[in-house]
């Protein structure tokens, strides 16, 4: 299958280029960066060791022309250009942009009538598991256990909470047949007043080099449990976006998550 990966300067983009070209099934078919990039037009290879024989292009049309599915870890605005481009040339698109608003999704969503899209905060086995149970508790624990996620990350992520914290909370709302938007509370400061009944409250840490540390709690009377996970290396997210990948190949057009692709839905 011939992948292409969008951002391929990154750290992520190049431990993408990496898994491509480590798993069976999968050829490195473009590299893509922005169009003012000093790597566009040089060979991959030349410029990060991996990828030989790969031009990075300045373009989305360029990079995926010949695909079959491209890999997206950029930026919001990038990855609902990157949809837009994938639905015309019908190249499936694997998505783990984070920081997305719900208009960005939206456009994602109107892509994912011609091509199929997975879209996930998170792309590892373990917290796709992790989600899962989240939902399961949260449906089987009353409203006087408050439910509270801290996920912790290094000094340069942009977003916050994290896309897989979101995802979490997503999930720990489901269970409790609720809209997160309507009960989650992000910013805690000064004289708050008592937690609101039913509140999911979220707490990020930003520092350092940490991949990447989520902790779902969920506080009742006289007792509390902790449900969480830690990324020890961020190939694992690699790894499971070209698992993705993979995945889409003959699937009908649709918005997708990791939950479908690891078969937990």
């Amino acid at each position: 299958m011939k992948i292409a990966i969008a951002g391929v300067s990154g750290r992520m983009g190049q431990m993408l280029v990496k898994a491509v070209e480590e798993a069976d099934g999968a050829e490195l078919s473009g590299a893509i960066e922005r169009p003012e990039h000093a790597w566009v037009g040089q060979d991959l290879g030349e410029m990060c060791g991996t990828g030989r024989g790969v031009t990075v292009s300045g373009g989305a049309a360029q990079g995926i022309a010949g695909a079959d599915a491209v890999v997206d870890f950029t930026a919001p605005a990038a990855t609902v250009a990157l949809s837009r481009a994938c639905a015309e040339a019908g190249v499936a698109h694997v998505i783990g942009t984070t920081g997305l608003t719900e208009k960005d999704i939206a456009a994602i969503d109107e892509a994912a009538r011609d091509i199929a899209i997975v879209r996930a905060g998170n792309m590892s086995l373990g917290v796709n598991l992790l989600t899962s149970l989240v939902e399961r508790v949260a449906a089987s624990l009353g409203l006087e256990y408050d439910i509270e996620i801290v996920e912790a990350h290094h000094r340069h992520k942009v977003d916050a909470p994290s896309g897989t914290a979101l995802m979490l909370g997503e999930a720990a709302a489901k269970g409790r047949g609720v809209a997160l938007d309507d009960v989650a509370d992000r910013a805690r400061d000064g004289l708050t007043g008592e937690r609101e009944p039913g509140a999911i409250g979220f707490h990020a840490v930003r520092g350092g080099s940490i991949i990447g540390a989520h902790d779902v709690v969920f506080a009742g009377p006289g007792e509390t449990l902790t449900l969480s996970h830690v990324a020890n290396d961020r190939a694992l997210f690699a790894k499971g976006a070209i698992r993705a990948a993979l995945w889409t190949e003959s699937r009908v057009p649709g918005h997708y998550d990791m939950v479908n692709v690891l078969g937990l839905d």
